[in-house]
């Protein structure tokens, strides 16, 4: 079976989607819609602004968001998935590609989501850092311990876990991590701490965007990341991508519950090739590429 992956904040590289625009008069079409969706030449820093416009927020998660789905839509009758799932932002995309959501609703959700998220990061300062080496329930346990606000984030896989909360919270924890053995505990160079409580302010501003978002019967099943199951009911959806803002990215216990319901291929659309090496980390042997673009 095929399972389609989609990559979250962090794939994006100038020039990201500029052969799809190039050849393909759907891509064209679609991105030219997004930039007046938008409201600003998305395309333009795409295809040759600077790596620090694109790292904005508001540009970073629309310009993945966009590399992910014009791909899986230039695919055409390529494009076949037997279950889909996205890391973060990445499900949104997701949420297109199995027909959950429209490419103008997602889009909008994204733009939306991106905005509240920059705002939320505004009002207290927060970060996040990659723990490498140590047992999730021991990053959970010194988390606990820790004074402050300070979660474990992102689930990517065994041995690898990103934390998110309060600066001087963090800071603490990365010093106990290293006493407990992690062979490395790294702040990142976010803007805030995204998948913990200090996201609920943006958790809130989008829970009333996406219950106004039509979702549709999906094609095929979404492992979403605060459940990680299969899930087919667009209600079901619609409440597990409200709750993903404040809650942990669940990617490892995804793949996992991805390959007993029999995935047997992981094919990452959008930029980069993150996810394909979290998989074959999650679960070794499994066979992984990129999407590709039809010639």
């Amino acid at each position: 079976m095929n399972a389609y992956i989609f990559p979250g904040q962090g794939a994006q590289f100038v020039g990201m989607g500029l052969d799809l625009y190039e050849n393909y008069p759907l891509a064209q079409e679609l991105f030219e819609q997004a930039n007046d969706i938008l409201g600003f030449p998305i395309t333009d820093i795409m295809f040759e602004g600077t790596p620090e416009d694109l790292k904005r927020t508001k540009v970073t998660q629309p310009a993945i968001f966009l590399h992910s789905v014009i791909l899986s839509k230039v695919m055409g009758d390529s494009f076949k998935p037997d279950m889909v799932a996205g890391h973060s932002l990445g499900e949104f995309s997701a949420l297109v590609a199995n027909g959950t959501l429209s490419f103008e609703d997602g889009l909008k959700l994204v733009s939306q989501r991106a905005l509240a998220m920059q705002k939320a990061c505004e009002l207290q300062p927060s970060t996040m850092a990659a723990v490498l080496g140590l047992e999730d329930a021991l990053v959970e346990k010194i988390c606990e311990e820790t004074p402050g606000i300070v979660v474990a984030a992102n689930y990517n896989c065994p041995g690898q876990l990103v934390i998110s909360g309060e600066v001087e919270a963090i800071e603490k924890a990365c010093v106990k991590m290293k006493e407990a053995g992690a062979r490395r505990a790294l702040v990142l160079p976010v803007g805030g701490a995204f998948h913990s409580p200090l996201m609920e302010p943006a958790r809130e501003e989008l829970a009333a965007a996406i219950e106004n978002t039509t979702f549709a019967s999906p094609k095929c099943p979404v492992y979403q990341n605060v459940t990680t199951v299969a899930v087919s009911d667009s209600a079901e959806i619609q409440k597990n991508l409200i709750l993903q803002l404040t809650a942990p990215v669940k990617w490892t216990q995804s793949v996992e519950q991805m390959v007993k319901d029999g995935a047997s291929l992981f094919i990452e659309v959008g930029p980069g090739k993150v996810l394909q090496g979290l998989v074959r980390k999650i679960v070794p042997g499994t066979e992984s590429r990129s999407a590709d673009i039809p010639s």
